[in-house]
């Protein structure tokens, strides 16, 4: 796919991998669309941002205003070719340590924020037959770690919706992809483990935003419909869907650094 003059939807679009995008994607000529809660981080993103773009303020929890910012997308710019859902956050904490409420809070951002943007732009995508749906997910939404039993059990919902998605809408024009990031040097860190104890344990692992978003942009281009990230993690993934019990005992103090 070229992007040049592609309408792109980011949400989460303020800093981070959603900013970093953003700015990838003006310089190939594409139009991208900021979503966020802040208006003032969005203006301060926006300023990196080359080319022509677009600014809502837009909370994904919210199912009356994402209905209201959607519709004003595509009445100012007739189209949405792309919907990058981008939105999310974590925290790292034992199962016992967090309340329900906490656990629905985060599943109402990182799954149903994707379930409300999807809506609103999925109808609009059938009728041209066309478009793309790129949803993060990540490494956690395939392995299950310790302390982070809400944040992975989010992104699993996020993948199931996205590979039964991908089938219903396989014949329709659509390509509906997700990305799988592992660790990734932002300020997702500060919420999910302010102590700062996890991001030094996996200080090799981590990746760069700009990594991150090059290859989600290499993704649309290619209208790929899936990507792991770290390279290596694909073939680690691989290892663990076949032997998944044992890969939970070889892999224990590797992966629950938390």
């Amino acid at each position: 796919m070229q992007l040049k003059d592609k309408i792109v939807v980011i949400t989460g679009a303020s800093s981070g991998i959603g900013a970093i995008t953003a700015q990838m994607l003006s310089k190939r000529g594409a139009v991208p669309i900021l979503l966020a809660r802040s208006e003032d981080k969005l203006k301060e993103t926006a300023a990196g941002i080359p080319g022509v773009f677009g600014l809502y303020t837009c909370d994904v929890t919210n199912e009356a205003e994402v209905e209201r910012v959607f519709a004003e997308i595509l009445d100012v710019y007739g189209r949405i070719d792309i919907l990058l859902n981008n939105a999310g956050y974590g925290k790292f904490a034992g199962f016992t340590e967090m309340e329900p409420q906490e656990f629905a809070d985060m599943m109402d951002v990182n799954y149903m924020g994707i379930v409300r943007c999807t809506k609103a732009v999925v109808p609009h995508m059938l009728q041209r037959g066309s478009g793309q749906i790129v949803n993060v997910a990540s490494m956690a939404g395939k392995i299950g770690t310790a302390r982070a039993v809400a944040y992975t059990a989010t992104k699993h919902a996020v993948l199931g919706f996205t590979n039964a998605l991908r089938q219903e809408l396989r014949k329709s024009g659509i390509i509906v992809s997700a990305v799988n990031p592992g660790p990734i040097a932002t300020d997702f860190f500060k919420t999910a483990d302010p102590s700062g104890n996890y991001e030094k344990s996996v200080a090799r692992m981590m990746m760069t935003p700009q990594h991150v978003s090059a290859k989600i942009v290499k993704l649309m281009e290619k209208g790929k419909e899936e990507v792991d990230l770290p390279g290596l993690a694909a073939f680690g993934i691989r290892l663990y869907a076949l032997f998944p019990r044992l890969a939970d005992k070889l892999t224990y103090n590797a992966m629950n650094r938390k």
